[in-house]
């Protein structure tokens, strides 16, 4: 057993987040709040309000929902809960739904009124759905996590009303990149080779469908035929063409990060194509995951969970550093290679869930694996360089700082553009 106490915190934390999800986690957490709304209503409802903060509505409004026939946003998320969803699955919600079930959401959906709404909140995942059947009706809060349900409520008796925890939490506060690295070293891997296994399974699976089938703008298939097979550009595709199908509703399980079925791809399945590559061991494998796994979390820490900054920066500076680890890369190596990468790529928005996904997938794999190259080549981006300060805790901290202060209005801007450009 591990003696350093920090090393079970983190044990903890590869358990809470390495968790599976069927399809873009903010329209499947409306599908589940929709699920448990019907559940503790007791039938189906005849009038559905929604509420969600700014961060979920933009990034649910355009992303089609899987096992839906190919309905997109909001009203179909939550209809296709109400419907078909099974709340006991958490974010795999969806994951069983029928060919009539698809036929009576379609149906649900068009003669049922479901009003969507904003809601202003101090966390920036927060849903409440409300349904309501003649003289009875249910509310449901989510908040703070995908699946993380906080109130419930029938008929105005409360049945649960849990704290919402704050929006950036303090649990990971004593790690670092250091720290991440040498529990990468030293950890007994059969403690979480289940959850390493399962991702690796997912996410090559979600990559193969996205290469089989045309989806969204099909990028990885793009940057196949036209870059070739080079280890560089198959890592970066195959990432992006999990993305393709997943941001295409297909109905695969894959396992998140940090609340994002995109980092969850975006980390991991650069570093297993790699992995093939070079040949490593399972071992090496398993550790180069847990290293990257575990930055995307520290680097996401100070921000939570959802943001206007692209979360696939941060995924693929770290499966940049878990490519370096792959090619016996030490602990100088993966910090210059994350520097590099964030000096890259830090900026890039989140606009919403949709087939563009893929391309900031690749374009942010890109920059880790150029952030690598760069330190090899005995080169690298300085303090003061940007956004750039001495040493990788603080320009973390920088970045964090930019996301919360710098970006706060960029989330009601997007969602105005993407009204305007409906209208």
């Amino acid at each position: 057993m591990n003696a350093n106490p920090l090393h079970q915190t983190m044990l903890d934390i590869l358990k809470k987040e390495l968790v599976t999800a069927t399809g873009c986690t903010e329209p499947i957490a409306i599908a589940l709040a929709g699920a448990k709304a019907r559940e503790v209503l007791g039938t189906t409802p005849l009038q559905v309000e929604v509420f969600v903060s700014e961060a979920v509505m933009k990034n649910a409004k355009s992303v089609i929902v899987p096992n839906t026939h190919q309905l997109k946003g909001i009203r179909a998320a939550v209809a296709a809960g109400i419907v078909a969803g099974d709340a006991s699955k958490a974010l795999d919600v969806l994951t069983d739904v029928t060919n009539d079930q698809k036929v009576q959401i379609s149906s649900y959906l068009s003669t049922t009124p479901i009003t969507v709404k904003p809601l202003e909140s101090e966390d920036v995942l927060d849903i409440i759905v409300k349904v309501f059947h003649h003289e009875d009706n249910a509310r449901i809060r989510i908040a703070h996590e995908h699946s993380m349900i906080v109130y419930i409520e029938k008929n105005q008796r409360v049945l649960l009303d849990l704290p919402v925890p704050k929006m950036y939490s303090d649990d990971d506060s004593e790690l670092s990149v250091k720290a991440i690295y040498d529990f990468a070293l030293t950890v007994d891997v059969n403690q979480v080779k289940d959850l390493l296994d399962r991702q690796i399974a997912m996410n090559t699976a979600m990559s193969e469908e996205g290469l089989k089938h045309s989806y969204g703008s099909n990028i990885g298939s793009v940057l196949l035929n036209t870059y070739g097979d080079r280890i560089e550009n198959r890592a970066k595709a195959k990432a992006a063409a999990a993305s393709d199908a997943r941001m295409g509703g297909a109905k695969l399980p894959v396992t998140i990060v940090s609340g994002s079925g995109n980092q969850g791809i975006s980390v991991s399945v650069p570093v297993i194509e790699y992995g093939k590559h070079l040949n490593v061991s399972q071992d090496t494998l398993y550790r180069a995951l847990i290293l990257a796994n575990l930055i995307t979390i520290h680097q996401k820490s100070g921000i939570g969970c959802l943001s206007a900054y692209c979360g696939a920066v941060f995924s693929g500076a770290a499966s940049g550093a878990g490519i370096a680890f792959l090619h016996g890369g030490d602990y100088e190596t993966i910090t210059h290679t994350i520097v590099n990468a964030l000096a890259i790529v830090s900026g890039m928005i989140c606009d919403g869930a949709k087939p563009s996904c893929a391309a900031k997938i690749a374009t942010a794999v890109d920059a880790g694996i150029l952030g690598y190259h760069m330190y090899l080549a005995g080169e690298e981006f300085l303090a003061g360089d940007g956004i750039l300060a001495k040493g990788v805790e603080s320009t973390l901290r920088n970045v964090a700082r930019l996301v919360r202060e710098g970006m706060k209005l960029t989330n009601q801007e997007i969602l105005k553009i993407m009204a305007e450009s409906e209208s």
